[in-house]
């Protein structure tokens, strides 16, 4: 815990969870914000946050969730920040467990995850969600064409929450990796379109349309490895000191985007 800087910006989503928890047992404190918050799994069953004991062998961890509402928990950072995800974003935790769950009952865990579970997955563990003003497509482009310096340098106003781009971490692999944070920590993006109605709310609601609106999409789409972008989130203005032309110009974190293979 002592790891954990929580004045910085990558700790925006899940801090008023964080601030919630009461002292003691980790379990006991997660269970008292998730009964507070009546979360639940797909199938209606609270949520409650129990020792990795209680897992049963052999049983897959999603499935586990996905049948009791029982989320196993480790006493470590990586469970930690899942936890606080499920506080910050449960309708969209409760999506991505359904998803999962539904993938192992129909094709069982296996060696491979299969594309629906691979892109679970990544979003679970690695993603990032940002929000964009409607009108704001070039800067999507700079990002997605990895067009660094006009993304984060020559468009650099267009980012922060009462510009036109803010951007929420979700994965809680991601957060962990930022206790010790490194240039080359890069999220899987999803970017999600928003009006101005939303960029006007106080952030708790600005949390909660994100969170409907990510459990929505997530029942609506059929979810790939495709629907990401890569973003060094070191990148993102602000985030971090001395962002200058030297700091976007390493290559080994800024890469060039990819050209597509001809065809012959």
């Amino acid at each position: 815990m002592d790891r954990i800087d929580w004045t910085r910006p990558w700790y925006d989503s899940v801090r008023p969870a964080f601030e919630r928890l009461g002292g003691g047992d980790i379990h006991a404190a997660f269970n008292a914000a998730a009964a507070e918050l009546a979360l639940r799994n797909a199938a209606g069953q609270p949520i409650r946050f129990v020792p990795q004991a209680d897992l049963p062998a052999g049983r897959a961890y999603e499935q586990f969730i996905g049948a009791s509402g029982c989320v196993p928990t480790r006493e470590n950072l990586h469970d930690f920040f899942n936890a606080l995800v499920w506080l910050s974003f449960p309708r969209t935790k409760q999506q991505l467990n359904a998803l999962q769950a539904a993938q192992i009952a129909l094709s069982g865990v296996g060696k491979s995850r299969g594309p629906a579970r691979d892109a679970a997955t990544i979003f679970d563990e690695n993603c990032a969600l940002l929000v964009v003003r409607q009108g704001a497509g070039d800067l999507v482009d700079a990002l997605r064409g990895h067009r660094w310096r006009e993304a984060f340098i020559e468009r650099r106003a267009q980012f922060g929450a009462d510009a036109d781009a803010q951007l929420w971490l979700f994965g809680h692999a991601l957060m962990e990796k930022l206790a010790a944070p490194r240039k080359a920590i890069t999220a899987h993006t999803r970017v999600v379109v928003a009006d101005a109605t939303y960029f006007a709310a106080p952030p708790a609601e600005r949390r909660a349309w994100l969170d409907a609106h990510q459990a929505a999409a997530l029942q609506n789409e059929a979810l790939s490895t495709a629907s990401f972008t890569p973003l060094p989130v070191l990148g993102v203005p602000g985030w971090w000191p001395e962002q200058n032309d030297e700091f976007y110009g390493d290559a080994s974190v800024f890469r060039l985007k990819r050209a597509a293979p001809t065809k012959e």
